[in-house]
């Protein structure tokens, strides 16, 4: 049973912010947030002591965007979910390419370890990883968390049944379920 000790996990695109196929989200033009991810927010911080995302963003490596313009994106958007009552409490982001190997790069446990460093409170296996892709469910698994898929397609969800915990459509329907606030 989750408790206010345990800490959260989050992918950013795909669980917080829509998905640029093919692509990457390089300016806050181009970031939107999915449905229900602000209230979702507020619900998961009442519930959980750290909320921490991690991301990859090879976009910095492709050159395709700064560090500096990345940190703006992510000042906006903390800035807009508390201004709807939830938090973010630290950002780790990778921005080495998938071929270079690093140890930041999900699904390596980089960013988790420096989590943990800056948090010394974080237990791994008191924590969930909440994710829509293969690459953050081997993330979890490797550290030993509760692993949460997010996805309508449950055919995606079954190749990789044996990283998964729980599937849900969406953070907002994960935060329902872990509050229980659903149908209050």
């Amino acid at each position: 049973m989750i408790d206010s000790g345990w800490t959260l996990f989050l992918d950013r695109d795909g669980v917080i912010n829509t998905r640029i196929l093919g692509g990457y989200v390089q300016k806050w033009e181009q970031f939107g947030f999915l449905p229900g991810v602000t209230e979702a927010l507020k619900i998961l911080s009442k519930e959980f002591s750290r909320i921490i995302v991690v991301s990859n963003q090879q976009g910095i490596g492709k050159g395709l965007m700064t560090e500096k313009e990345l940190e703006i994106l992510h000042r906006k958007m903390i800035a807009e979910i508390e201004s709807h009552g939830g938090r973010i409490d630290r950002i780790y982001h990778s921005p080495h390419l998938e071929m270079e190997g690093s140890v930041k790069r999900k699904p390596n446990v980089g960013m988790a370890l420096l989590a943990r460093k800056e948090f010394p409170g974080i237990n791994f296996q008191r924590s969930v990883m909440v994710g829509d892709s293969i690459s953050d469910m081997i993330f979890g698994k490797r550290l030993k968390m509760v692993n949460v898929f997010l996805s309508e397609d449950l055919n995606q969800a079954r190749k990789i049944h044996h990283c998964i915990d729980f599937v849900f459509p969406d953070l907002i329907t994960f935060a329902e379920a872990v509050s229980g606030t659903k149908n209050k």
